[in-house]
């Protein structure tokens, strides 16, 4: 499946923005290139995500688990173009799963754990995956089972690793075959090779399709910013199912071969062990952690975080006495990313803006003289909501849209209700910025237009929970939104206008009963008499979130 119009292909490719890099051909490289290095560590909580014990591979190790389960999927019938999910906890086996289905040619649409009955007879057929890989056990729930026990039109085949039947952990198939595909295989950096997932503000989800091209012009980004290499050791606790963990880690993991260390879920004392053990060198954090961490730092004082010399950050708005503090406390460097599944747009790196503050309010303005120079290609314009005029002057508000190699090619057929871009091709984001800085040099962000609540860096879309809970029978009236919390950055809340009595627990219980993923449940319930509403009957949002 190519994504791209071939207008775009020549313009970025003929810029140097797009290049022939792959996933498998830079995979391979790292295992010619370093065979005996380590490339991935296992979780120190291995044992209690999957079962198997928690490994350490060299690349030339990772080199053959690859080949091998690349080889089973074949025998598995999977074919080039064709869509394997894959739902497993930050892993080892994670890494071959996906590194195994981008050898074969085929696509990988990475599942978060967290999906349960409710999302997956969601997007399993929206996809089309004729195959999904898992394990028996994840964490306390026999995932393979419920998969198999799905009432689908066309139900995938299930490869899990502790499966009794064929243990993917063991299984092997026919080298012959693999060598005979890849004999045969062609691979276009234009080709598919990841559908991603993101709520969106609609009640069911959206694929993201992303192509070799796009995703490297990410990673170009992502690897720049915090001037990754091979020496690096780097902590990931987002997992590889969106952005943050592709396009933040796992792609200048392949580009640069530094030794990734793998988190899942996030624990902060397992984190800290892990920085401490593994002498981490860079790694994610959302902000509202950096911000309790440098309130609280006793909690610090029996790690030894000395060998942390950069943090990147971002999906909120990051506090400038928080980076600062960093850097005075500790002389680590945060680094502010803003993006998207469906186009990483902005960053802020200690190279371009040297002054800590400075890096947490504001953005480069891309086709300023002075930014980045991996975002040289990205072409911004802001456009007053109301009015749909373009905003030229600082100080004015507007929707940022953008447009340039980073930018995905349009969501999957028949899960997206409106066209993402305006007439000229730009990605409404629905973020609001104004434009700052002396010279207008900066833009600095406002705030979230859409309407989603992130807790931990998942998105949750307010409209699918509202839309469960309306089948309430103690529910006349709902309304979901975000609410802070100093660790996830917001929890979900539930307001509810009810008929009788009803309770938090009788709400969470209600929604597990539908299969939903358990980090969307409410944790706080909110009684009102009525929901607040403007003249048109739409649901005042604001107020509420001000009020609770």
């Amino acid at each position: 499946m190519r994504l791209h119009a071939k207008q775009h292909v020549d313009h970025f490719t003929s810029g140097g923005w797009w290049t022939g890099d792959t996933v498998d051909r830079l995979f391979q490289d790292q295992v010619g290139a370093r065979p005996s290095a380590v490339a991935i560590v296992d979780p120190l909580n291995k044992p209690s995500l999957m079962d198997g014990p928690a490994r350490r591979l060299t690349w030339a190790e990772l080199g053959a688990e690859v080949d091998r389960v690349a080889a089973v999927l074949l025998e598995a019938g999977v074919a080039q173009g064709e869509v394997v999910a894959v739902q497993l906890p930050n892993s080892v086996e994670l890494a071959i799963a996906f590194l195994a289905v981008a050898r074969i040619g085929a696509v990988v649409t990475p599942l978060p754990v967290q999906y349960r009955e409710y999302e997956l007879a969601q997007v399993i057929p929206l996809s089309g995956a004729k195959v999904l890989v898992t394990a028996e056990r994840v964490g306390d729930r026999d995932n393979a089972e419920i998969v198999r026990r799905l009432e689908l039109p066309a139900p995938p085949l299930v490869l899990a690793w502790g499966d009794p039947a064929g243990d993917l952990a063991t299984a092997t198939a026919d080298p012959g075959l693999l060598a005979a595909h890849l004999k045969g295989l062609e691979t276009d950096p234009n080709d598919c090779v990841t559908i991603c997932w993101t709520s969106g503000t609609e009640a069911t989800p959206k694929g993201v399709p992303r192509c070799h091209y796009d995703w490297f012009a990410v990673e170009s980004n992502t690897t720049a910013a915090p001037a990754l290499t091979g020496d690096d050791v780097v902590l990931n606790p987002f997992p590889m199912v969106n952005m943050a963990g592709i396009g933040g880690v796992f792609l200048p993991w392949l580009r640069t071969g530094f030794q990734m260390v793998q988190h899942h879920p996030f624990d902060l004392l397992v984190y800290l062990d892990q920085i401490t053990e593994e002498r981490v060198t860079y790694t994610l954090a959302p902000p509202a952690l950096l911000t309790m961490l440098l309130q609280k730092p006793e909690m610090l004082d029996r790690y030894d975080i000395s060998s942390l010399t950069r943090v990147g950050s971002g999906s909120a708005p990051l506090p400038p006495w928080m980076v600062k503090g960093w850097q005075d406390r500790y002389g680590i460097s945060i680094i502010n990313f803003f993006g998207s599944n469906e186009g990483i747009a902005l960053l802020s790196d200690p190279v371009n803006i040297p002054d800590p503050e400075e890096r947490a309010r504001f953005f480069p303005r891309p086709g300023v003289p002075g930014g980045p120079a991996t975002l040289a290609a990205t072409r911004v314009k802001l456009v007053d909501p109301t009015t749909g005029e373009e905003v030229t002057e600082p100080g004015r508000p507007g929707e940022l849209r953008l447009s340039g190699p980073t930018v995905f090619a349009g969501y999957l057929a028949g899960t997206a209700a409106a066209d993402p871009f305006d007439e000229d091709g730009y990605l409404m984001t629905g973020d609001v910025f104004e434009i700052d800085g002396p010279g207008g040099r900066y833009l600095r962000y406002v705030d979230r237009a859409k309407d989603l609540v992130i807790r931990g860096g998942m998105n949750i879309a307010p409209a699918e929970l509202e839309s469960l809970l309306a089948a309430h029978p103690s529910v006349v009236e709902v309304a979901v939104i975000g609410y802070p919390d100093e660790v996830l950055g917001e929890k979900v809340c539930a307001v509810v206008a009810p008929r009788g009595d009803v309770d938090l627990a009788s709400i969470v219980a209600f929604l597990r009963e539908k299969g939903i993923a358990s980090y969307k449940l409410p944790e706080r319930l909110e009684i009102v008499e009525g929901l607040p509403r403007n003249a048109l009957g739409k649901i005042l949002k604001r107020e509420l979130r001000e009020r609770f």
